[in-house]
């Protein structure tokens, strides 16, 4: 495990998005912005992460497009009103990766590291043994580790997962617990 005072400005955060910025919404899909509620917690942390971080980037299954049940540019909608939500309170966000793919062995569709690979290409100073994935399900944890990444749980959605665990480097309650914790 590695020790979070030694995270600096040369460290890059992975986000996943349902669950860690926005409230995730049960057996279904965030398809329009008017569904889209940020976590009070996430939307305070947000600030925080950005004094911290050199390149802060989200990397989000969006199944909800691949079945039909949103169009891309409904997608797009959110991130867009998102992102600018989050530059109103001091935050940013670098890139969003997000993969449609239906397929659970897609190589963009986490646990697989292809959304990690995509950053990586896009942004060449990111050193994945510098590099957080903050997420709420395991399978975050799994693209982390799949990545080489650290790993960091929010309790947000699946409190019951247990800890510790092997995919797990630290957990939090919410993202505000995380960002606190590195200060």
């Amino acid at each position: 495990m590695f020790d979070l005072k030694t995270i600096d400005n040369s460290w890059t955060l992975f986000l996943d998005r349902d669950g860690v910025i926005n409230y995730e919404r049960n057996n279904d899909y965030v398809t329009t912005w008017a569904e889209f509620k940020f976590y009070e917690e996430s939307i305070l942390a947000l600030p925080l992460l950005a004094q911290k971080f050199s390149t802060i980037i989200i990397t989000t299954n969006q199944k909800g497009v691949g079945r039909g049940l949103m169009t891309e540019e409904s997608l797009n909608n959110i991130h867009h009103n998102m992102v600018l939500e989050i530059e109103k309170v001091g935050g940013r966000i670098d890139h969003i990766f997000y993969c449609t793919d239906l397929e659970n062995d897609s190589i963009n569709r986490k646990p697989q590291p292809g959304m990690a690979l995509q950053a990586k290409e896009k942004f060449p100073s990111i050193d994945f043994t510098k590099s957080i994935m903050v997420g709420n399900r395991t399978s975050d944890m799994e693209f982390g580790r799949n990545a080489g990444l650290h790993t960091v749980f929010l309790a947000t959605t699946h409190p019951e997962t247990v800890y510790p665990n092997p995919l797990i480097d630290y957990r939090f309650n919410h993202l505000l617990e995380f960002a606190n914790a590195i200060q």
